[in-house]
């Protein structure tokens, strides 16, 4: 017997407009613009109530955690500002940042694993490992996995 799947990506515009509604009083209220359901509901032109009844089941689709992720490893010398510095390349070349861990320095040397997000319009995975690899400090920088 089939079994529906628990989710589906469906368009807006051919769904009722109260889950679209509930989408936006979801972010007025993460983001700031109001702390009060009943003020994002009346913002959002809906009831508390079908916020209350929809604010689990309906989220947006988030194309960019749709994009390639990529993981590296980094062993780096152990000396003040060198993850700092790391951190400070992947940022010029417009990685975003999804997990990063630095182990404790054994013999003057410290291990970095990072994982990342790109987006079409980002540079590709393997021009950021060639950017580590220049950066001062930088022992050794390999890709791990990408997704």
């Amino acid at each position: 017997m089939w079994k529906a799947p628990k989710y589906l990506v469906v368009e807006t515009e051919s769904l009722p407009e109260v889950f679209s509604r509930v989408v936006y009083a979801k972010h007025l209220l993460e983001q700031g613009e109001t702390t009060s359901i009943s003020q994002a509901a009346k913002m959002a032109g809906i009831s508390r109530s079908a916020i209350y009844k929809y604010r689990d089941a309906v989220f947006p689709y988030i194309r960019d955690m749709s994009g390639k992720v990529s993981s590296f490893y980094v062993l780096v010398k152990d000396r003040p500002g060198m993850l700092s510095s790391l951190i400070a390349e992947l940022y010029r070349n417009g990685a975003n940042i999804l997990t990063i861990n630095q182990n404790i320095p054994v013999d003057g040397l410290a291990a970095v694993s990072v994982s990342l997000s790109f987006d079409e319009t980002t540079t590709s995975d393997m021009e950021v490992l060639n950017a580590l690899k220049k950066l001062q400090g930088v022992v050794e920088a390999r890709k791990l996995t990408a997704h």
